[in-house]
């Protein structure tokens, strides 16, 4: 039985302030500062049994906050190929900008594009066959399947630089055999 114990029922009434402050001054949305906390608490009990006593627990939750909130702007950040167009009005009740995201249509295709698409499947496919099982896994889990690195870790039992050196060696092996086979 480890010696560092952490008690996930008193975390909201220890730690909820401290993380919530922390990030709110990082995202500057009190409704996604609330959820990221959640995640946070809800990410330490799922790996809980990771906790090794080598910092406190709120260090602990810190660093896991830490990640969620790179998630989360990795995720806004991600959305490329937007554009925007704004539009003035001027009506009987009201003045000002109107604000539209454009993003392509994803039911929008042509039979050009869905041909395109599975070929890009089956080589993709084929690709992954290529490589070693581990690889194999990680890669459909962390890109794929869009898993997050520590239920990657936890249900592969490896640490998250072991990962990300495995996804390295992954995404550089499926370029390679696309470039060979897709292109």
């Amino acid at each position: 039985m480890p010696n560092h114990l952490i008690d996930p029922n008193k975390w909201i009434d220890l730690y909820s302030d401290y993380l919530f402050n922390y990030t709110i001054t990082r995202v500057s949305d009190r409704e996604i500062a609330q959820d990221l906390v959640s995640e946070t608490f809800l990410a330490g009990l799922k790996s809980m049994k990771n906790f090794k006593g080598e910092a406190s627990e709120r260090t602990w939750l810190i660093s896991i906050l830490k990640r969620k909130i790179i998630d989360h702007y990795r995720k806004i950040n991600s959305n490329k190929g937007k554009a925007e167009v704004r539009i003035n009005y001027n009506d009987a009740e009201s003045e000002g900008d109107w604000l539209e995201e454009r993003v392509a249509d994803p039911y929008d295709k042509t039979a050009e594009d869905t041909l395109q698409n599975n070929e890009l499947g089956d080589a993709i496919h084929n690709c992954l066959g290529k490589l070693p099982k581990k690889q194999a896994d990680v890669f459909k889990m962390k890109t794929i399947l869009n898993y997050e690195t520590e239920v990657i870790c936890n249900e592969l039992n490896i640490t998250a630089s072991n990962l990300w050196v495995i996804i390295h060696r992954a995404r550089t092996a499926m370029a390679d055999c696309l470039k060979q086979n897709w292109f």
